[in-house]
């Protein structure tokens, strides 16, 4: 009895000596293993913070609702981008996607090796990384994305036993299709209790959307709930962080592809087990967080929470974990070619201001896009607009945008009181400005590259590789941008020795500015004749856009005529947007557009055959 009595009390003291075990010789502690926790993302599609945790009245969310009340909920967390896939790119890889080539709608081109997508580190630190199932990253295929399961059936509880997990699902309800299928029953949410935005004419097809809308936000809210009581049957509740968020802003009309609140805010709930406590964001569960986080976060703060460290390329900022960061003052958007429609814009928001700087102001907010007008909200809109029946402030999407624009969010949630040109507020303009730029030299923002000329580029090395090898000045793209946005008649010498630069970006922007200008331009008909051969096919387009205005359209048509033939489609594409928006239906371009949708019956593009049936279609 006594040999049993000594022998359990040898091993008790074995027991609690071994947290205790100190490295020979220098009485210092070992240190313990730490448990890593399981990392579940719930993500939904085009969707604002329309929830009733956010304060909405109209919204039927309880499964969020609870979520927030454990968790905490963001009132400051942005999409960097206010479209699917080059947020989904921005969101895998921590890199903007403006800063890599990336920025343009289902754009594939190729990836930097330089850049990991986020469960190549995750899985590096043993974790099982599943995808269920949308992936839309925006490059061209590399030889792998990372998981270990990415497919419609792919599910943590196919790890081993005690591994943990990374595990993505991705909720479709909400996205912007829900709207375009035909549906003539009653919503539940009542049309006649949505709160319009100001910028919307009151008509029962956009009720009815906004309303139906709420329909399909309620039923991502159950489906939440459903993803939330799996997790906790299957015991794992008290060792997974879960992190609820949708991949942008929408989606009824001038919201989603738009670089407004609508477009980029988002819902963002972050739930963190007792047991992890450490990595909270403020003192108990049930906070709301005010910090500024964007999507481009996303990566550095799960490599942080996950005690991996935070690579120097990396564009965001770790906002929880060993690795977070200070608060920081801005958050950035951009947006670039929206399916069919070329665009470039940028925007700024602090946590009251939001600063949008519009590249082509000249090209209208609502230009058509086929994807677009399938909802019945967006076609109402436009009828109105076409009837004479819309405001001033509902009329401004289907006019030319204004160069910059500046809101005050807390005032005018809205955005529709632009304070851009207002002497109170130019200390601000000038302040949200300079940090535009300031970002976009710190990026080395390739969105100033024409697409046509991207393509060219992308055949021989990755753009995020390209925009750090030093070929491309940022600084002075950015200075001939701005000349372009802002020249006047005495800026004509300026821009036509820019038009001669031995770079097709400088020379492509110093056409812009041409265009730009309208009839201040005629000094300039020469030096546009000239770059109607460039070797660049997009600075050829755009010297023929502002010869076509001025009139000369004897020697401009035939340039853009010709480049509907081009092989590359993105010259093809910006050819197709210019003759929309500048070129009279006369005889040959009803011809030329022709001959593309026959092209399109063999070989189609989706792009090329929307824009090009609207130019031969359109009322």
């Amino acid at each position: 009895m006594s040999m049993m009595r000594n022998g359990l009390l040898a091993l008790l003291s074995v027991i609690v000596l071994i947290p205790c075990i100190c490295e020979a010789g220098t009485g210092t502690r070992l240190p313990v293993q730490q448990e890593l926790p399981n990392i579940l993302w719930l993500t939904s599609e085009d969707n604002s913070p329309m929830l009733g945790c956010y304060g909405d009245p109209l919204a039927t969310t309880p499964s969020l609702d609870k979520l927030a009340e454990a968790g905490f909920l963001y009132t400051h967390a942005y999409a960097n981008a206010p479209v699917c896939a080059p947020s989904r790119n921005t969101i895998i890889t921590g890199v903007y996607a403006c800063s890599a080539g990336n920025e343009n709608m289902r754009s594939y081109y190729s990836k930097s090796a330089i850049i990991r997508l986020l469960p190549e580190y995750l899985r590096e630190k043993g974790y099982y990384c599943t995808n269920n199932d949308k992936q839309d990253y925006n490059f061209a295929k590399v030889e792998s994305d990372g998981w270990n399961e990415s497919s419609k059936s792919a599910h943590y509880k196919n790890r081993k036993p005690g591994q943990p997990f990374f595990a993505v699902f991705n909720c479709g309800i909400s996205h912007e299709s829900c709207l375009h299928r035909p549906d003539s029953s009653v919503p539940r949410h009542d049309p006649a209790k949505v709160q319009l935005p100001p910028y919307h004419p009151d008509t029962k097809a956009i009720r009815t959307d906004w309303a139906r809308y709420y329909d399909y936000i309620e039923k991502m809210d159950a489906w939440v709930g459903d993803k939330l009581k799996e997790l906790d049957e299957a015991g794992l509740s008290e060792n997974t962080i879960v992190i609820y968020y949708g991949d942008h802003g929408g989606v009824l009309p001038r919201s989603k592809r738009y670089v407004y609140e609508t477009g980029t805010r988002i819902p963002f709930i972050i739930r963190i087990p007792e047991k992890f406590k450490k990595l909270y964001p403020a003192a108990a569960p049930g906070s709301k967080i005010d910090r500024l986080i964007s999507l481009v976060d996303l990566l550095p703060t799960m490599l942080s929470i996950a005690d991996i460290p935070v690579p120097g390329y990396l564009q965001g900022h770790a906002f929880l974990g060993p690795s977070r960061t200070a608060d920081p003052s801005y958050v950035h958007m951009f947006r670039g070619r929206m399916d069919e429609r070329i665009d470039m814009s940028r925007a700024v928001r602090d946590k009251q201001y939001r600063y949008i700087r519009n590249y082509l102001p000249y090209r209208i907010y609502g230009q058509h896009i086929g994807y677009l007008w399938k909802a019945p909200s967006m076609r109402s809109w436009e009828a109105e607009y076409v009837a004479g029946r819309c405001n001033e402030v509902q009329s401004r999407f289907f006019r030319p945008k204004p160069v910059e624009e500046l809101y005050d969010t807390e005032k005018d949630p809205w955005e529709v009181n632009n304070l851009a040109g207002k002497p109170a507020y130019q200390a601000v303009l000038l302040r949200m400005r300079e940090e535009n730029s300031q970002w976009m030299k710190e990026i080395r923002d390739a969105g100033f590259i024409p697409e046509g000329e991207v393509k060219r580029i992308s055949d021989k090395q990755p753009v995020y590789d390209y925009m750090r090898s030093g070929q491309q000045p940022v600084d002075e793209l950015i200075a001939v941008s701005d000349l372009a946005n802002f020249a006047t008649a005495k800026d004509i010498f300026k821009l036509t020795q820019s038009l001669k630069s031995t770079n097709a970006v400088i020379r492509y922007w110093a056409a812009n500015g041409l265009l730009q200008l309208g009839e201040d331009a005629k000094y300039a008909v020469a030096s546009l004749e000239t770059a109607l051969t460039d070797a660049s096919a997009d600075v050829a387009i755009t010297s023929a856009e502002a010869l076509y205005k001025l009139g000369h359209t004897a020697e401009a048509l035939p340039v853009l005529l010709q480049s509907l033939n081009n092989p590359e489609i993105m010259v093809q594409l910006h050819a197709l947007n210019v003759i929309d928006n500048s070129c009279r239906r006369d005889e040959q371009v009803i011809k030329a557009v022709s001959a593309v949708v026959e092209k399109q019956k063999v070989k189609r593009n989706e792009y090329i055959s929307n824009i090009s049936e609207w130019i031969l279609n359109k009322p």
